[in-house]
């Protein structure tokens, strides 16, 4: 059959996709389709994958082969791996991967909430499989990957410093996304540079999760829910009180250069588009 015979019944025999209808095809291809949400939920996914699979990896390398990763490498290795991911699939899905982020989008109107549900969903997949994965290849408990406060503090000083952390941590984000500060990709280093600072001098005292899911993937597979609501609740409220700080700094959100950031370059859809 020649190509114009399968043009002609609406097949398309190039790209890679010979045999397919025309309508697969271009739906496929089509990056500004709004049916295409499912990439950057494939996006959340990986990413959020990739992100727990170091930030948990270290610690349950340390149990598995007595110690070899030490705190300084733990700490800072998740922060270059929100670096690297920001700025490789960034245009996608907006890389947030950590539902505090998600959330705190959404209450800055750059990020619309319908979404919201199915970004949250993506990460918990995302790390759950990653915890699930690194307890089946080191064979020890995931709980070894997770975040605990400290033996000496209490689980209220945990909470209030990833309150805090994640208050500086959402901070950075909204700032380096909006119309004013928005310094594209380069914002990675930014948001990497500040993980990996926060762990540096904050871990030793709750384990410096500032994502529910980061430390809610190793809880599940080990089915330990120690002091979870310290993980819960202090970055949750940690980014709703930066979404209050962004409007004391900047006014409203929902410009184009903040919805960019937050929605990825698939199909933005700034709530205020007459504003940067």
């Amino acid at each position: 059959m020649t190509s114009q015979n399968f043009n002609d019944q609406g097949f398309t025999p190039h790209l890679g996709f010979s045999g397919l209808p025309k309508a697969v095809v271009e739906r496929i291809t089509d990056f500004n389709d709004p049916r295409q949400e499912w990439r950057r939920l494939f996006s959340e996914v990986m990413g959020t994958f990739l992100l727990v699979l170091v930030a948990a990896g270290g610690g349950m390398m340390n149990a598995a082969f007595d110690g070899v990763v030490g705190r300084t490498a733990a700490v800072v290795a998740p922060g270059l791996m929100v670096m690297a991911m920001i700025l490789f699939m960034g245009k996608v899905s907006g890389a947030h991967f950590n539902p505090a982020v998600s959330i705190a989008f959404a209450l800055r109107s750059d990020f619309p909430w319908k979404r919201v549900p199915g970004y949250v969903l993506a990460q918990l997949i995302g790390a759950l499989l990653a915890a699930l994965f690194l307890q089946g290849v080191i064979n020890v408990s995931a709980s070894n990957g997770s975040n605990y406060p400290a033996a000496s503090t209490t689980d209220v000083a945990a909470f209030l410093m990833e309150m805090v952390l994640t208050f500086g941590l959402v901070s950075v984000i909204l700032g380096t996304a909006s119309g004013a500060q928005n310094i594209g990709i380069i914002g990675a280093l930014g948001v990497g540079g500040y993980i990996a600072l926060a762990g540096l001098w904050a871990s030793p005292l709750s384990g410096a999760s500032m994502n529910p899911f980061r430390t809610l993937g190793p809880d599940l597979v080990a089915n330990d829910y120690q002091a979870y609501w310290v993980y819960l609740a202090g970055p949750l409220l940690g980014a709703v009180l930066a979404v209050i700080a962004a409007f004391v700094l900047r006014g409203f959100g929902g410009g184009r250069s903040g919805s960019a950031a937050a929605q990825g370059a698939l199909l933005t859809e700034p709530l205020r588009p007459e504003q940067d």
